[in-house]
């Protein structure tokens, strides 16, 4: 049996490397892309407006105010959050946990029809977001900031290099630059497009 299921796994990744290779290149990686996240997103239209991989019990509003760098697919755990009514910017290789809340607009205190637009969320590279934690408006966080699970960020950390949790979240450790690894993957995808794509398409326009 365990002969067969490695049989049917190689045809599996020779079929998605020849006819489907973002899903094949994208394998192994906190970004991934699979059949069932475009059938759920592209096909039946769940998150339709991320230019990323979601997991279809995530949610996410504004996805055209949203910036998504290479390697990271914020939503593609289950059960996130993600407000775009003001800008959110996500660095590169930030991985999420499931449940995860990003806000960058809250209500106005006099009139709660009405959103805040001027606000933001500025998550840097190699962040590490812990499950049930919550970001919340004009929120800067550093490169290499982990957020412990159930943290409230309300106030920035733009220093990074740290661990930050609790409520409101406070730094709790800091991390030691020296050991902090930019790790790349081997293809680069800003969600489904390849790097040079994305980057011809988007950021290399005049």
């Amino acid at each position: 049996m365990k002969f067969i299921k490695n049989i049917v796994k190689q045809l599996y990744w020779s079929f998605s490397k020849l006819f489907f290779p973002r899903i094949y290149q994208t394998r192994n990686t906190s970004a991934s892309i699979k059949f069932r996240t475009i059938f759920f997103q592209k096909i039946l239209g769940i998150n339709r407006g991320a230019y990323w991989p979601m997991h279809f019990t995530s949610k996410v509003s504004g996805a055209s105010n949203i910036y998504v760098g290479i390697g990271s697919a914020p939503g593609l755990s289950f059960g996130c959050y993600i407000q775009g009514i003001g800008k959110i910017k996500i660095g590169n290789y930030v991985i999420m946990a499931p449940h995860v809340g990003i806000i960058s607009a809250n209500h106005d205190l006099y009139d709660h029809r009405k959103h805040s637009s001027d606000t933001s969320v500025v998550i840097g590279d190699y962040c590490w977001i812990g499950m049930n934690a919550v970001i919340l408006p004009n929120v800067v966080l550093g490169e290499f900031t982990i957020v412990a699970a159930g943290a409230v960020v309300t106030k920035s950390f733009p220093e990074g290099f740290c661990v930050i949790g609790g409520n409101p979240a406070r730094v709790i450790k800091n991390l030691e630059k020296d050991k902090c690894v930019r790790y790349k993957n081997e293809y680069e995808y800003y969600g489904y497009y390849p790097r040079k794509k994305f980057e011809d398409k988007y950021l290399n326009r005049k």
